[in-house]
């Protein structure tokens, strides 16, 4: 039994490093495909549709990642990570349209970028994640 745990754990460790790899190079891409548009190729539409092609196709690669992470988590895990993305996506999509909404009948005095939104939405999967996790110590 022993043998079996220590085989799962490394097998979730294993899945969470190449998760992490997989994150750190679809982030780094975003980057390449933002600054190396309007830095190093301005005038590439071809390296600007390359460099973008690459990012889709890293981010795919980071989202099967993750799903393969999520097939060696327990029952417990999962359940906490389904319930933390339930209620991020769920609020992601409230509050973006409600902000979206915001800019379009100019009821605040910027545009509304989808950075904050992003930012919302990693805050939202952290905290649930840390609500859920302590709910079920």
């Amino acid at each position: 039994m022993k043998d079996l745990n220590t085989k799962r754990q490394s097998e979730r460790q294993l899945a969470l490093k190449k998760l992490s790899i997989w994150t750190i190079s679809w982030v780094a891409s975003q980057a390449l495909v933002i600054f190396g548009s309007l830095l190093l190729w301005p005038e590439s539409p071809l390296l600007k549709i390359a460099s973008l092609s690459i990012n889709v196709l890293l981010g795919i690669q980071m989202i099967l990642a993750n799903r393969h992470l999520f097939k060696k988590l327990d029952e417990l895990e999962r359940l906490l990570q389904l319930e933390a993305l339930a209620w991020t996506l769920g609020l992601t999509l409230v509050i973006g349209l409600a902000y979206s909404s915001l800019d379009i009948i100019n009821l605040i005095p910027f545009d509304a970028e989808i950075s904050y939104l992003v930012m919302f939405m990693g805050i939202t999967y952290f905290i649930s994640l840390t609500i859920n996790k302590k709910r079920y110590e």
